[in-house]
């Protein structure tokens, strides 16, 4: 009975000791072997052949793109301005001893490394720069940290500024700075129209005024030449004038007589004398 028993046991460490022997590592991966604790070779894709017992896989690495989210952190710009960005990184692990042997956690590392360049190159820009220098502040925080994660068997492909905006506080004065803007421009605006309709009533008033007085001169002048005209006429003859004066004046006491405030109207006995009066009175 021990035979059989015995010959099944040892089948079953053979079998046990050639599956710990043969590793098939899928595509897309490296797999990182320690013999007695130490580095001792990594594992490409495919059908691999260890040592059972001796050898052992210790980790097991991804060759694909890594995508790496940057947590969003405060950045004071160089005008002192608190601004809030974030980032993505995408590296590629090409030597995975590297990377598990040179840093204890490489995505932490990364992590805090892109977070401390995107401090330090958004610190020497100022507000404005940094909001619109996106491609600028991707280039420089790739070539501060290629070199660096390089030692650590890591390409870093790429890296993307998600978003890159004033904080909350920032944000609420830029925008009360802005509509005081608005404000001022907004007074400002209805000053200038107020200054210049009063203007252009002042100049409507000057050359109604400039009108109004050129009117009178024409007026007076009128006046003058019909007056002398009137006095060349007459001359000496106290008939005709008296006969024209007369009307004139009989005719202002009909409009007079005519108006609702006149109560009472008192015409001159002796008209021909009132009219030599009128007469005498403006020689």
């Amino acid at each position: 009975m021990e035979g059989p028993i015995v010959v099944i046991g040892l089948l079953l460490l053979v079998l046990i000791t050639l599956l710990k022997g043969v590793r098939l590592v899928p595509q897309g991966s490296k797999w990182v072997v320690q013999r007695l604790g130490k580095y001792h070779m990594s594992l490409n894709p495919g059908l691999n052949i260890i040592v059972p017992y001796i050898d052992s896989v210790a980790f097991k690495v991804t060759t694909k793109d890594i995508v790496l989210d940057i947590p969003s952190q405060e950045v004071i710009t160089l005008d002192n301005v608190v601004i809030v960005a974030n980032a993505v990184a995408y590296i590629n692990i090409v030597s995975p001893e590297k990377a598990v042997y040179g840093v204890e956690d490489y995505e932490l590392a990364i992590r805090t490394l892109v977070q401390t360049s995107l401090r330090s190159i958004v610190g020497e820009m100022k507000l404005d720069d940094a909001l619109s220098s996106r491609d600028q502040i991707k280039t420089k925080l790739k070539t501060s940290i290629s070199d660096d994660i390089a030692d650590w068997g890591i390409t870093l492909k790429t890296v993307e500024i998600q978003d890159i905006n004033p904080s909350g506080t920032m944000q609420s004065a830029m925008e009360e700075q802005a509509a005081a803007e608005r404000q001022r421009r907004a007074t400002v605006t209805r000053a200038e129209g107020d200054k210049s309709a009063a203007i252009l009533t002042a100049d409507g008033r000057l050359e109604a005024s400039r009108r109004d007085a050129e009117a009178q001169v024409v007026l007076a002048e009128a006046t003058k030449t019909a007056l002398t005209k009137v006095s060349d006429a007459i001359q000496d003859k106290e008939l005709p004038a008296m006969y024209l004066l007369g009307e004139k004046y009989v005719e202002s006491l009909r409009e007079m007589g005519k108006s609702d405030n006149a109560k009472l109207v008192v015409l001159p006995a002796d008209i021909p004398a009132a009219v030599r009066g009128i007469m005498n009175n403006t020689k």
